[in-house]
């Protein structure tokens, strides 16, 4: 079981200069707003109706309020005490599965994942690695009292406390992907893009990055806002073997820098110090054994012991293997009721801001921390 909430979260520490950046750049976090009108949410407009979930509506702790530096925990990936053939969490007879992908991707409809049992939890840990990425239709977390939903993800590991973004009232475990009624941020980010794209795995700054996630709807458009993933397992498969020999032992640093300054530019908060991290480009799953690429262009910087051109074109070369294989990548589409689980350890992920009639997108996300990244040796 992970360490309980009150571990995490019970000290603040007090708050600290952050040098900013004159310009957010082209960060993720520059798509999402740092304002909630509460009462016209509750109450709608003219043109989008009332919030679905107002007890979910992001607030945003006082500036000046900051938590300590997140320290090491021992993780334990439930996925390895998993039954491989799922008898609890895909009953025959009983449940209905479509692949989306031959790789990554399924969709999973007649099981309630709030009633799995610890059986249930542990093998959903070992199909979403295997899967990389899981939309459970139907569910009803998002009706579900909130403290129930929190310590139900808490199963997978520590929680993870978002470092800039709103979170409900009283649960700073919620992360909070919100754009609400009217809001236009996606045209100001466009007037420096050309598409909203936006690949990363979660918060890999970190020491310790989330494995096993959830996201769930709230509110959403009628259509667009569909969220892509990409597979990284086969991402490194298709690489030549001489290639990914040469990744071995290299590593890069992941810095959470640039997403602090573009939400302080933003008007928003900086809950803790900003942090970088080094870890393996090649990492290994704990249970599946298998090899990932791990790099991101939002937080990935720089390879270790490269020059600036020489790790600037080795990561663009892998961004864009990873951008253009529409062929190890999956589309969710949101509904209501839509559980999305997905392991941040072997895909990589990004929202799709197509929407512009100012409709609201409301989604939870629950980030368990799963073990610090590592690599086992190259074996061809």
């Amino acid at each position: 079981m992970a360490p309980s909430l009150t571990e995490t979260v019970s000290l603040r520490a007090p708050p600290v200069a952050i040098s900013l950046k004159s310009d957010g750049g082209h960060n993720k976090e520059n798509l999402i707003g740092y304002k909630c009108e509460k009462d016209v949410e509750i109450k709608g407009t003219d043109k989008v109706p009332p919030v679905s979930y107002p007890e979910y509506l992001p607030v945003w702790d006082n500036e000046t309020e900051r938590y300590p530096p997140l320290e090491y925990f021992e993780h334990y990936d439930h996925g390895k005490d998993a039954d491989a053939s799922f008898p609890d969490l895909l009953p025959k007879g009983q449940v209905e599965v479509d692949q989306i992908t031959p790789f990554i991707g399924s969709e999973v409809h007649g099981v309630q994942l709030s009633q799995l049992s610890d059986k249930g939890k542990d093998q959903l840990a070992l199909y979403v690695a295997q899967r990389r990425v899981v939309a459970f239709r139907d569910q009803d977390f998002a009706s579900r009292p909130i403290q129930e939903v929190v310590d139900y993800a808490g199963y997978f590991g520590r929680h993870h406390i978002h470092q800039t973004s709103g979170a409900p009232k009283g649960f700073p475990e919620i992360h909070l992907v919100f754009r609400g009624a009217d809001d236009r941020t996606g045209e100001e980010f466009l007037k420096q893009r050309t598409n909203t794209i936006t690949w990363h795995s979660d918060v890999t700054f970190e020491k310790q990055p989330p494995g096993t996630t959830f996201l769930y709807a709230l509110d959403g458009p009628t259509t667009g806002g569909d969220t892509l993933f990409a597979d990284m397992v086969q991402a490194y498969k298709r690489l030549s073997p001489g290639f990914r020999e040469r990744l071995h032992g290299l590593k890069a640093v992941h810095s959470g820098l640039e997403q602090i300054n573009a939400s302080l530019n933003g008007g928003g908060i900086a809950r803790r110090d900003p942090v970088t991290s080094e870890h393996p480009i090649v990492r290994t799953h704990p249970v599946t054994g298998e090899k990932a690429l791990y790099v991101n262009p939002q937080f990935t910087r720089y390879i270790v012991g490269y020059k600036k051109e020489e790790s600037d074109h080795l990561l663009k070369f892998l961004y864009d293997h990873i951008a253009l294989s529409q062929d190890v990548q999956a589309r969710i589409r949101w509904k209501a009721g839509t559980v999305v689980v997905w392991d941040n350890r072997v895909a990589c992920h990004s929202a799709v801001f197509d929407w512009e009639d100012g409709q609201r997108r409301h989604i939870a996300r629950l980030t368990p921390q799963a073990e610090p990244p590592y690599e086992t040796p190259f074996d061809g």
